[in-house]
């Protein structure tokens, strides 16, 4: 049997699986069911804490304060009010008050009052863990009447733009307050959205159910239950959206996006995003400590190559970290071109002969990551550099490159979206300095671009041209020591049944789909 037979007859395989759980699903009588064939799993549920794909099952559980709403041809982006009704801000920038929306209620029934939004956000920051960073500015929270909460910040911050995070601005029952990671984690929940979890089986699914008296707007003929259903295999996902078993999905070949399109049955989506493919250098590892070896492997990246194999022509070349939409963006970044001679004579200074062997981990479900180490191996082959390409599950990558530097992969390669719409939350999490790794899995440490990053943040209110300049500068610094290599910035490509009615993707939250907002 060839490979490509082989492949084909294990997806049909597990397709049948999946059409077992699809059929006892509807056995169980959930109602109408919206499925996504998610290509992660969700490692943390706890609303505190999540920050990673698991985003895409608590943004239908749980709801902020505002929403991200993107630009639009005909609109500039803006926050729109989501369990608030509207804020003021005070004329120094420092004190924000904001009015709740009456008559929401929890899952458990309690109703969402200033003190529950004081305790979601102490808890949150309290833990530190997380996206907690966000609440940084806020020095205090005040709850004069129940439906208007104040907070008093240590500087001018955006805080609309804060709360309307994707990542640790979610508001939670009091009744939740005092429960662990591993509560949450167990398939219990505390919001106020449209759904709540009823099922949750870690690397399998996730799923939820329509939760009783949602405040908002539920359109006619809504989805009842929601199934993540967790689709690692990319041939596995794309015959469950072909077939009608996935209802949604996204990271398939770029290659099958025209017969996709070709099909009656799906809608091809595709869209701006705020989304960018890097890999991150070991700098704690040698040879890779040494900048000049960091810059030829950068020299070394078939940027070109990658963008027209690897996306069939939808990427874009990457100016850094931050990408294009983003305020703060430098599309003249000075980032390096495919150069195999400069790249040599780089080597050659520091004394880098060949027989050079580096690890390269990537998350097993992203077929263009595999496309970029494939071709960036065989670049590295001329130069006498042997690139081992080691595919993993996003959680055993993350976990292998927090647990000890030295020990760690050389390459980590990931894709990045923001947690806020703001140049910060990029250059923060990934290039400024930790004590404990989490995101910044290069271990990259410069002092002078931790001030940048730092004041720009605190300028973000107040001088926003100050701290773009900051920002940029702060960038320019990580480019020049190559602490990653920036590979390609890519669009939204999600693929949705035809008869899916109401579907909007939002750049802002990556690969999350609002489910409350759909019909078939």
């Amino acid at each position: 049997m060839n490979r490509r037979n082989f492949l084909k007859t294990t997806a049909l395989a597990a397709l049948a699986t999946a059409a077992t759980r699809w059929n006892f699903a509807m056995a169980e009588g959930t109602g109408s069911i919206f499925t996504l064939a998610c290509p992660t799993s969700f490692p943390d549920l706890d609303p505190a804490t999540s920050f990673s794909n698991d985003g895409a099952v608590l943004a239908n559980v749980y709801e902020g304060l505002a929403r991200y709403i993107p630009a639009t041809e005909t609109s500039e982006a803006k926050i729109e009010p989501l369990l608030a009704t509207g804020w003021d801000v005070s004329a120094d920038g420092k004190t924000w008050t904001f009015t709740l929306r009456d008559g929401v209620k929890f899952h458990d029934g309690s109703p969402l009052t200033s003190e529950a939004v004081k305790g979601s956000i102490e808890r949150t920051k309290k833990i530190g863990g997380g996206a907690s960073f966000i609440w940084g500015p806020v020095t205090s929270i005040e709850t004069p009447e129940p439906l208007k909460v104040v907070f008093q910040l240590s500087e001018p911050q955006p805080l609309d733009l804060i709360a309307s995070a994707g990542f640790a601005a979610w508001i939670y029952a009091p009744s939740v307050l005092d429960k662990d990671n591993a509560w949450f984690n167990a398939g219990n929940d505390g919001g106020t959205g449209p759904f709540k979890i009823t099922r949750y089986e870690p690397g399998q699914r996730a799923v939820l159910d329509r939760a009783d008296g949602y405040w908002g707007k539920v359109p006619e003929n809504g989805f009842k239950t929601v199934s993540f259903e967790i689709t690692e295999d990319s041939t596995l996902a794309q015959n469950m959206i072909e077939s009608g078993q996935a209802d949604w999905t996204y990271s398939l070949p770029y290659e099958n996006l025209e017969a996709l399109k070709s099909n009656p049955d799906l809608n091809v989506v595709v869209n701006p995003s705020f989304e960018t493919l890097f890999g991150l250098y070991n700098v704690k590892r040698k040879p890779l400590d040494k900048v000049k070896v960091r810059q030829a492997l950068s020299l070394a990246f078939p940027y070109d190559d990658v963008i027209a194999a690897g996306t069939s022509g939808f990427g874009t070349r990457a100016k850094g970290v931050i990408p294009a939409g983003i305020w703060g963006h430098d599309a003249d970044a000075p980032v390096p071109k495919t150069d195999l001679e400069a790249a040599k004579a780089l080597l050659a200074e520091e004394g880098i002969e060949s027989g050079l062997e580096l690890t390269m981990t990537y998350s097993s479900s992203q077929a263009i990551e595999a496309v970029a180490g494939e071709l960036w191996k065989a670049n590295l082959e001329t130069l006498g550099i042997t690139l081992t390409l080691q595919p993993m599950a996003w959680e055993a990558q993350w976990q292998l490159a927090k647990s000890n530097p030295e020990a760690a992969q050389d390459i980590f390669v990931m894709f990045w979206w923001p947690t806020f719409v703001t140049p910060y939350d990029y250059l923060f999490n990934l290039f400024h300095s930790e004590e404990k790794p989490n995101f910044n899995l290069g271990y990259y440490s410069n002092a002078d671009v931790d001030a940048k990053i730092d004041e720009a943040a605190k300028l973000s209110g107040t001088d926003r041209p100050r701290a773009e300049t900051l920002f940029r500068e702060a960038q320019r610094k990580v480019i020049e020591d190559a602490a990653a290599v920036f590979m390609l910035d890519q669009p939204n490509v999600h693929i949705i049944r035809a008869d899916i009615k109401g579907y909007k993707d939002n750049p802002a939250y990556g690969h999350i789909t609002f489910v409350n907002e759909l019909s078939r």
